[in-house]
């Protein structure tokens, strides 16, 4: 494949759809691009913006939160295995206030809660806990909402 075929393909696939910097340079790996190509499509796709990390990280907090109900710490592992670095992640994570967190965790934990089988509440609150920590929320959030009814929105949501 040439380095203009290369180009072609990933710049129109870049141009449907959000991607980072490491999913083009695998894509490329995967097709024996020799390294010198990979440089030169990855400065070019960088410099016309096809390719930009931080906004694509930007998508990707708010599409897994909004659509795949995930905490913040689930999408931070994400974010690691998709090698964007923790200085460009880390600013963005951090601009997600808690509110958004709680306004998805609260239906996920209603609706869990009536599938819970436990023989008293903290049973019950520790398998809500562990499910909760398993889609990523941290524990201060998790304990937000069991704390509260969760049936009450969020003061930020008002």
């Amino acid at each position: 494949m040439t380095e203009q075929e290369v180009l072609l393909k990933l710049t129109s696939l870049c141009a449907s759809a959000e991607h980072c910097s490491y999913e083009m340079l695998e894509k490329m790996r995967k097709w024996d691009i020799d390294e010198q190509t990979q440089a030169k499509v990855m400065a070019y796709l960088t410099k016309e913006k096809y390719i930009d990390d931080e906004r694509y990280c930007r998508f990707f907090v708010k599409d897994k939160i909004r659509f795949n109900k995930w905490g913040r710490r689930k999408v931070e592992q994400a974010l690691y295995m998709k090698h964007i670095p923790s200085e460009i992640s880390r600013p963005v994570l951090d601009e997600v206030p808690d509110s958004d967190y709680l306004s998805v965790l609260r239906p996920l934990l209603k609706s869990k809660e009536r599938s819970v089988k436990a023989k008293s509440e903290y049973e019950k609150n520790m398998k809500l806990i562990k499910f909760a920590l398993g889609r990523g929320f941290t524990f201060d959030i998790i304990k937000q909402c069991l704390s509260g009814d969760m049936d009450e929105p969020d003061e930020d949501d008002e």
